[in-house]
């Protein structure tokens, strides 16, 4: 009787064991099919560009990607602290300024790849405020002191929607007078939420960065005549490793559905 029941144990034993060993086997991690990740020899491009171009360069991305089996990488930020990043040896394949004169410095220091510099679009500098928190102002020439409360502006040093503001209230002779009143902000997107959210009464960004933003009103659009033509210039940049695919996406900027895609989101006189 000990015997059959040392023999039935044993075999209760053995069939347990084999369970296991499927369920160690069936718990262990698949491994990933090139289908499921990144191929090793995909390339990727390094993009500095100004941020206001953020939600246009998001949808250009995913039909680029597609078409040059690349993977685009967006550096963005104000066009001043992008040139000196490059500048400094920060790795980027091409750079997109929202004003000429950052370019100007990279291409005086031959950091920019001679004959592909190209001017992509243009822009237009206006005030707006908040839909929740108005400010009692209807016209740039209306602003005063007593009158404003805080104004969000682009630091003129490094960014040029502040660079652009500072022309635009120079020429009006309200500079001197608005000084005490601006809150400088490190980028033209950092201006757009500080008055979104009211922290500002007021704020100077381009109109794009006004045409993706639905919790402000654009209340005057600066005339051209009061500042310097806002261009934006891009380049590809002299140390790519990815000089043809930089090119393309150049040529994908100029091109008919990329000049679409820009003007959907404000860019253009």
């Amino acid at each position: 009787m000990k015997k059959l029941m040392y023999a039935t144990l044993l075999v209760l034993f053995i069939v347990l064991a084999g369970c296991s060993s499927k369920s160690d086997q069936n718990s262990t991690p698949k491994e990933t099919t090139s289908s499921e990740k990144p191929s090793s020899d995909q390339k990727e491009l390094t993009i500095s560009a100004a941020v206001s171009l953020t939600d246009a360069l998001e949808e250009m991305q995913k039909t680029f990607e597609k078409e040059h089996q690349v993977t685009l990488k967006f550096n963005l930020g104000s066009s001043g602290t992008l040139a000196q990043q490059i500048e400094q040896g920060a790795p980027a394949d091409i750079f997109i300024s929202a004003n000429e004169d950052w370019m100007d410095k990279l291409e005086e220091k031959k950091l920019i790849l001679e004959g592909t510099r190209k001017n992509i679009t243009e822009n237009r500098i206006v005030l707006v405020t908040s839909k929740d928190h108005p400010a009692n102002v209807n016209k740039i020439a209306d602003i005063k002191a007593d009158n404003a409360g805080q104004i969000a502006i682009g630091n003129p040093e490094s960014v040029p929607a502040g660079k652009y503001t500072k022309e635009v209230l120079e020429h009006l002779k309200k500079w001197d007078e608005l000084e005490k009143s601006f809150i400088m902000a490190k980028d033209v997107r950092q201006v757009l939420t500080y008055t979104e959210t009211g922290n500002a009464n007021l704020g100077f960004v381009y109109a794009s960065d006004a045409e993706v933003s639905d919790k402000v009103t654009v209340l005057d659009t600066a005339d051209l005549s009061l500042h310097d033509p806002i261009i934006y210039p891009g380049a590809v940049v002299a140390d790519t490793k990815n000089e043809e695919t930089a090119k393309a996406f150049m040529d994908y900027l100029e091109s008919d559905k990329g000049q679409e895609i820009l003007k959907k989101y404000g860019f253009g006189k």
